[in-house]
This record gives C-alpha cells, sequence and structure tokens, in this order.
C-alpha cells in the first residue's frame, strides 16, 4: 500500500487562525481516488522545523503533498527548504519567470523584484502551472519520495491537484486502483442509529462503508473497487432499505435533489421566513432552478411577528403560508414560523391543502444552528411534498408536538 502524507504550512493555519479547508479536501479526494493519507501534519514558518518535517515525512512515504509557502514574501519558505532536503541548488527557472512578467504586464503592472522569488526553485524540479495565480508549484523528488509542493489559495491548489497532481500519480502509480464512491444524504437520524441499522449489511472484500456527520446531514459513503458496478448497485440498494426513512438524495446533496423535483414538477413557490430570519431563502435560492421558479419571499420583521405572537403558533403560521401563496400567486407556500422557547412552527400551503407542524429541540442549540435546521426541515417538507411522501418526517433532533393537515376541501 502506497504510504502518502500531506504537509499543510504556514502559522496561520498552524494556530487556528484559518481553517485548513485544503487538507480536508485532498483527503477525500485521494481516498476516492484510491491514494488515502497515511499522515496529515501542520508546520509553521520556522526554516529548521519545516525542514525536519519534510525530511520526516519524505523518508517514511512515497509521496508528499505539501501545501502553501510558495509567495514573495520572507515567510513563504517551501521552495528555500525543499532545495535543502533535496540536497539541490536553489535556482532561477526563466520559463515561469517569463509567465509571471507577462501576467503582470496584461495587467498594466510592474512586477516587483520581490516576485522573483516565485522563480527560485530546487534545481531538478518540474514546475506544475499555475493558471490563476504567480506562485507555481513543483514536483521533486527527495530521498525517494516524490513531493508535489502546491499554492496555498484553495482555487489555485484545488485545479492543480485535480488537473496535474492526480493525473500525474495515476501514471507514476498506475496499479494503484481507483476507488469508486456512492453517498446517501440522510436527514433526521442520528449516527449511532444508522450505523446499527447498516451492521447488519454484510460487506463483500475491498468494500468499505463510511460516515460523515455535519449539521444538519449524515452522509452514508459506500466505497469499493471500480469496475464493479452491479455488486456496488446491489449494496446500495441494501443499504438504502435499512434508511431510506431518512435519505433526502442520493449522490447528490439534497438542495440538487429538491432542484431536480421541483423543475420536474414546474410548481411556482413562494417562501414567508420568521425563525429563519433569511437561512432559507438564500440556501434555496443559491440554485438557479428554484429561483427561477420562485414567485415571491419574506422575511418577517419583529414587529410583525410580535402582532401575530398572541395568536395560536400553529393557526398563525397556517394562516402566514395561506396568505403567503394567495399573495403571492404561487402554486406553494412554504413558511417558517415563530421560534419561542425551543420549539418552532413550519407550514406548507399548496392546491391539495394545508400541512402545519410544531416542532421543539431536545437541546440547546446555538442561533446559527437552529436556523439550519428549522430550514432545513422546512425544504424536507417541500421535497416530501413533491415526491409524494408523507409530509411530516421524523427528526432526532426534535420533539413533534404537534401535526395538522387540512385538505383544500376543508378550506
Amino acid at each position: 500500500m502506497l504510504k502518502v502524507a500531506m504537509l499543510s504550512t504556514g502559522e496561520e493555519v498552524l494556530h487556528g487562525d484559518i481553517q485548513d479547508t485544503n487538507a480536508t479536501w485532498l483527503s477525500s479526494l485521494f481516498f476516492e481516488q484510491g491514494y488515502p493519507l497515511t499522515k496529515r501534519s501542520t508546520a509553521g514558518d520556522n526554516r529548521q522545523m519545516l525542514r525536519d518535517e519534510i525530511l520526516m515525512l519524505a523518508l517514511n512515504s512515497d509521496i508528499l503533498i505539501v501545501n502553501g509557502g510558495l509567495g514573495p514574501t520572507s515567510d513563504d519558505l517551501s521552495a528555500e527548504v525543499a532545495a535543502e532536503a533535496a540536497e539541490q541548488q536553489l535556482v532561477l527557472f526563466p520559463d515561469w519567470l517569463d509567465v509571471m512578467k507577462a501576467r503582470f504586464a496584461q495587467r498594466n503592472l510592474v512586477m516587483s523584484d520581490s516576485n522573483i522569488k516565485q522563480a527560485m526553485l530546487p534545481e531538478h524540479a518540474t514546475i506544475l502551472d499555475n493558471p490563476i495565480g504567480t506562485a507555481c508549484g513543483f514536483k521533486v523528488e527527495i530521498h525517494g519520495c516524490l513531493c508535489y509542493f502546491t499554492p496555498g489559495v484553495p482555487s489555485e491548489f484545488q485545479k492543480m491537484i485535480s488537473e496535474q497532481v492526480l493525473p500525474d500519480l495515476k501514471q507514476q502509480f498506475s496499479d494503484s486502483s481507483d476507488l469508486v464512491c456512492h453517498r446517501l444524504y440522510t436527514l433526521g437520524s442520528s449516527e449511532s442509529v444508522l450505523e446499527d441499522l447498516l451492521h447488519q449489511v454484510e460487506l463483500p472484500d475491498e468494500y468499505l462503508l463510511g460516515f460523515r456527520a455535519y449539521l444538519p446531514f449524515i452522509e452514508v459513503k459506500l466505497f469499493g473497487p471500480s469496475g464493479q458496478d452491479n455488486e456496488m448497485y446491489r449494496l446500495m440498494e441494501e443499504i438504502f432499505t435499512h434508511v431510506s426513512e431518512w435519505t433526502v438524495s442520493i449522490d447528490q446533496p439534497m438542495l440538487a435533489q429538491l432542484s431536480q423535483v421541483m423543475y420536474d414538477s414546474g410548481k411556482t413557490l413562494a417562501i414567508a421566513e420568521q425563525s429563519t430570519r433569511g437561512w432559507l431563502v438564500d440556501w434555496l435560492f443559491s440554485d438557479d432552478t428554484i429561483f427561477e421558479q420562485c414567485g415571491s419571499s419574506w422575511v418577517l420583521s419583529p414587529q410583525v411577528s410580535e402582532k401575530m405572537s398572541a395568536q395560536d403558533q400553529v393557526s398563525a403560521v397556517l394562516a402566514l403560508a395561506s396568505a403567503t401563496k394567495e399573495k403571492s400567486e404561487t402554486e406553494i407556500a412554504l413558511v417558517t414560523g415563530e421560534f419561542r422557547e425551543d420549539g418552532f412552527t413550519l407550514a406548507l400551503s399548496a392546491s391539495e391543502g394545508e400541512w402545519a407542524q410544531q416542532l421543539k429541540f431536545k437541546r440547546d442549540y446555538r442561533a446559527d444552528e437552529r436556523k439550519i435546521l428549522i430550514g432545513t426541515i422546512a425544504a424536507d417538507m417541500l421535497l416530501r411534498y413533491l415526491s409524494s411522501k408523507p409530509v411530516f418526517g421524523k427528526y432526532s433532533s426534535t420533539l413533534s408536538e404537534k401535526q395538522i393537515y387540512i385538505p383544500a376541501t376543508s378550506l
């Protein structure tokens, strides 16, 4: 098995000033591509410590990805330290210098001398092109380890890894078989419940089941060798039978699934928000299809909410849903009601009737977490309605206090 390591550099990463999203992204990508990381490490902008860490990782790995430290400032040390570790001279690569000068000229800027540093690389390095920024990456061998040095800017890093590093790895290590990953996105269950349910699924050799939990979803991931589609689909069907109650989408996020069923339905949507304070609209409207099929949206101010607070919560949210649908002249209205004492209400109004539910959180959540949970449960009501499923779901984070369905014939 190949030993693959990643080293993230920079004081801001080491001390938690920024999240190391590059490492998370690379870990997931490499696992799926058949190059799972065996070690991840972080080092600050100290020359000796950085050199020692690179040497230690290179001596114990087949592949090393070093991220960051390729810029023009004095604390960008990766190229210099790479040359020391590889026992090579640091030399000017004129071709990359010309690329940088041309890019500055295109912007009608004069390149400062400090940028020359970005063209100084270990003498036997191979340049990795950076079509976005001025810091090129490079590949160099250190004590038998194939080392790739990459820029820290996420967009530059991800493009370089996807378009240059991964293809090179597949050429260098062609016997490393690709993994295929399929996902079920679940909402409402806990990780422990899902794991217990899926414990009875017998996986063949080379197949692996994994979980990824992030508010408010849990991804169930099935990894297996490529080229075994029938076996993979059989296992996915078996997994789905155990967790179908909480599955909101397969191999695409919930929002993409909702977008698809919205498009298929051709229905128009209006939204009114109280407890979610615009989060729901912001999330839904990030999808172009949903945005195009939305008539109107409102975020109700505290003053408006205060006028409605004297009413029964469920009655108030039903009235708001009906008024939103009528005012917007849409086929569906989705509403998040007020948040009071750990409880909240949701409603959906459509041609077939109106649905409302009152839920209460089982534990305390931060305000931003509450908005995500409430908004996603509201979106789940919409997804269930459009998918011809029961509109009310079950959620491990909440207690159901009241559910009401009023058919159109009774309105």
